[in-house]
C-alpha cells in the first residue's frame, strides 16, 4: 500500500492522546505537540472517564489554541479512545501521544519526511528518551534494535516492532486495517501486525521524544498487568497466524474480553480460552509456552515481580521436552529465566527461585553474584 506523493508544505496531523486521571502531565503532553516544528496539526483529547481534572486542564488549553479539541466519553479502554479521537480527525496523517509522554519540536517534521521519501511506508515510530514520573532524564535513551522480520510462528512471538506512543500512521492505512480492536492491553501490537500486512513499519534513529517512567503506566502497574499483557500480545499473535493461513480470525465476543479483562491467571486461564477461540491442537502447544516465554521477557524490564504461580507455569511451559517442536532460541528462554531467577534469588524467594532454576543453578549463581539480575536494561 502506497500513499500520495508529498510536495510542498508537510501535509497535516491529528495527534490523538487517550487520557484517562492524566491531570499531571496532559499540559506537557499537549504542549509538546503544539511546539511542533511541523505546524500543521490538531490535538484530539480523549478523555476517557477520567474522575480527576484532566477535563478541565483540557478545556483551558482548548480556550487558549484552536488547534486542540477535547473529547469525553465513560471509560472504554485506550481502543476505544484512540478510535473516538481517530474518527474525529481528517487528516492524512495520524500522531499517537500518550497523556504521559512528550514530542520532541522535530518529532512530526522528521516523520513526515520519511514518509514523504518512502511512499509505501504505513507506519513510523522511531527513537526516545526515558524521564522520571518527575519529568527529570534518568539519562537512558532507547534506540530500537534493527528490527528481525516479524514472525508470529516464534516463541515468543517476534512483533511488529515501533514504539507505541511515537507511532505515526498514513490514515488510509490505519482505516483499511481496521483501527484499534478492543484488546484490554498490547492492542498496539494488535494493530500492527495487520499494518504488517499492507506495507513496512520503521523506525527512525531520530529521537522522537520521552517516555515516562513510573509505576503506574497501564503495562507496569503489577503483575496482573504483566500476564495480561503478556497473553494478549500473543494472543495478537495467533490472530496474525489465522489471517496468514487464510483461517477465520479470532473472535474477539464478549466472553473472551471479559476473561481478558478479569483475574487472569496460568494455565486455568489458558484453559477456559480454549473453547472461547476454537484453538486447534497445535495453537493450544503453541499458546502456552509463548504466553511463558513473554511472561519471563517482560519481567526482564518491567517493574514487577513474578508471582509463586507464575514462576510454577513458567518452568512447566517451557520444559525442554514441550519446546522441542516449537520454533524458538532455548539458550535466549534460559537466559531470562536464570536473570529472574536470579533476582528472585537475591530477594530471598529460594523456592520460587529454585522452579525457575531447573537445569540453570550454575547461570543462576553467577548472575546473582555479580548482580546481573535483568536479561536487558532494568527501566528507571
Amino acid at each position: 500500500m502506497t500513499g500520495p506523493p508529498m510536495t510542498g508544505a508537510l501535509p497535516a496531523v491529528d495527534v490523538v492522546i487517550p487520557a484517562f486521571n492524566a491531570q499531571n502531565t496532559i499540559a506537557a503532553a499537549v504542549e509538546s505537540c503544539l511546539a511542533q516544528t511541523a505546524p500543521h496539526l490538531r490535538v484530539i483529547v480523549v478523555d476517557d472517564g477520567s474522575t480527576d481534572a484532566t477535563a478541565a486542564r483540557v478545556a483551558a488549553l482548548a480556550a487558549r489554541d484552536g488547534r486542540v479539541t477535547l473529547l469525553r466519553q465513560p471509560n472504554g479502554g485506550i481502543s476505544a479512545a484512540m478510535n473516538r479521537g481517530i474518527a474525529a480527525g481528517t487528516a492524512p496523517f495520524l500522531a499517537r501521544l500518550d497523556a504521559d509522554d512528550l514530542s520532541h519540536p522535530d518529532r512530526h517534521r522528521l516523520q513526515l519526511q520519511a514518509f514523504a521519501a518512502r511512499a509505501a511506508l504505513v507506519a513510523l515510530s522511531g527513537a526516545h528518551r526515558e524521564i522520571a514520573a518527575d519529568g527529570s532524564p534518568t539519562g537512558h535513551l532507547h534506540h530500537p534494535p534493527p528490527a528481525a522480520p516479524a514472525d508470529p510462528d516464534w516463541l515468543p512471538a517476534r512483533e511488529p516492532a515501533l514504539t507505541q506512543p511515537f507511532t505515526m500512521f498514513r490514515r488510509a492505512a490505519l482505516d483499511r486495517a481496521g483501527r484499534f480492536r478492543p484488546f484490554p492491553v498490547s492492542e498496539d501490537t494488535d494493530l500492527y501486525w495487520r499494518l504488517a500486512a499492507l506495507g513496512p513499519l520503521a523506525n527512525l534513529p531520530d529521537i522522537l521524544g520521552a517516555y515516562r517512567m513510573h509505576g503506574g503506566s497501564v503495562s507496569s502497574a503489577s503483575i496482573l498487568h504483566g500476564r495480561r499483557m503478556a497473553l494478549c500480545s500473543q494472543l495478537a499473535a495467533l490472530s496474525a497466524r489465522r489471517r496468514l493461513r487464510h483461517e477465520p480470525d479470532l473472535p474477539l465476543g464478549p466472553d473472551m474480553l471479559a476473561l481478558l479483562g478479569g483475574p487472569l491467571g496460568f494455565p486455568a486461564s489458558l484453559a477456559a480460552l480454549g473453547p472461547l477461540l476454537g484453538l486447534s491442537g497445535p495453537e493450544s502447544a503453541w499458546l502456552a509456552p509463548a504466553v511463558a516465554a513473554k511472561l519471563v521477557e517482560l519481567a526482564g524490564y518491567r517493574p514487577y515481580e513474578l508471582a509463586p504461580a507464575d514462576c510454577t507455569f513458567i518452568a512447566q511451559a517451557l520444559a525442554p521436552l514441550r519446546l522441542a517442536a516449537l520454533r524458538c532460541d532455548p539458550a535466549d528462554l534460559a537466559r531470562m529465566r536464570a536473570a529472574t531467577a536470579a533476582r528472585l534469588l537475591r530477594a530471598g524467594r529460594l523456592r520460587d527461585a529454585a522452579t525457575l532454576a531447573a537445569g540453570l543453578w550454575p547461570h543462576v549463581l553467577a548472575r546473582a553474584a555479580s548482580g546481573r539480575l535483568y536479561w536487558t536494561k532494568r527501566p528507571a
